[in-house]
Formats: C-alpha cells, structure tokens, sequence
C-alpha cells in the first residue's frame, strides 16, 4: 500500500498569529450568539490562501465552494443555548470550562491551519478567510454567515 501522506514539515503560527486568530474567531462566535444563530449544523469554515502557490477551490457537485476545512460549533457550544457561548456537556466538569472549550476549540483551528500553511516558512502575507454560520445543504448557499479575512504575518 502506498502512503499518500505529503511530505512537508509543520510551522507552529507565531503566537501573534494565534492571538489574531482567537480574536477574530471569538468575535464572529460572539456575533452568531448576540443574533441567536447557533444551531447543530453551525460551522466555522475558513480558506487559506498563500502567496506563491496556486490552488483552486474545489467544489461539490453542486458547484459551491468547498472551503479547506471547517469545524463543528456545535461540539463546543451546544445549540440550545443558540444565543449564547455556553460550554457544551463534554465540559460541564472542568474548572474554568469556557476558557477550556476556547483553548480546545482554538487548538484544532491552529493544527489545521498549520497543516494548509506547511509549505511555506513564513506565513508573512498568508491570508485567512472565516466564515461562522449556517449552509442550506444541499445547495451549500449560506442562509446566515459572519465572515472576516485577516493577514497572517
């Protein structure tokens, strides 16, 4: 069996890149709880584009864009508390639990993004595109999304 695992080595983002990152991503959260949209299918989506390197993006059959990765909402902040930031059950025992589903929540944001931002050493003029909300699926058009494009450097 031959293993199709890309050759690369991981780059840790700066921790200016990380704080620029919470930040963003707890703005858009804070903007889906302040309007009362957070249900089970909420995802935070996001694209990453590099100086240099070519990508196109792809799509499903339906031809919406397919962004390069997403994450649940919903496995952090449960959807009966659609308007609020409220620790989901998996964190009901732990002490400080909100800053617990932030750093949980944050730290599989930073792994993925790392892996689409391996292939350059620097992320200096990487640029990163969230969205947070809900698709209509099939179709993939957005019924409600909050988005933000910000520069890694």
């Amino acid at each position: 069996m031959r293993d199709h695992t890309p050759d690369f080595k991981m780059h840790e983002l700066s921790t200016d890149n990380k704080a620029l990152i919470r930040q963003t991503v707890q703005q858009l959260f804070e903007k889906l709880a302040s309007d009362c949209r957070l249900t089970s299918d909420t995802l935070l989506e996001f694209w990453v584009e590099i100086p240099g390197i070519k990508r196109s993006r792809g799509t499903f059959r339906g031809g919406f864009l397919m962004p390069d990765s997403f994450i649940y909402i919903s496995d952090y902040f449960p959807p009966d508390s659609a308007c609020s930031l409220t620790p989901g059950p998996a964190y009901q025992d732990v002490a400080s639990n909100l800053e617990k589903v932030w750093d949980d929540l944050l730290d599989e944001l930073y792994y993925q993004i790392e892996i689409f931002t391996s292939p350059v050493s620097s992320t200096k003029g990487v640029m990163l595109e969230l969205w947070a909300g809900n698709r209509l699926r099939p179709e993939g058009e957005w019924v409600y999304a909050v988005d933000r494009k910000i520069e890694l450097g």
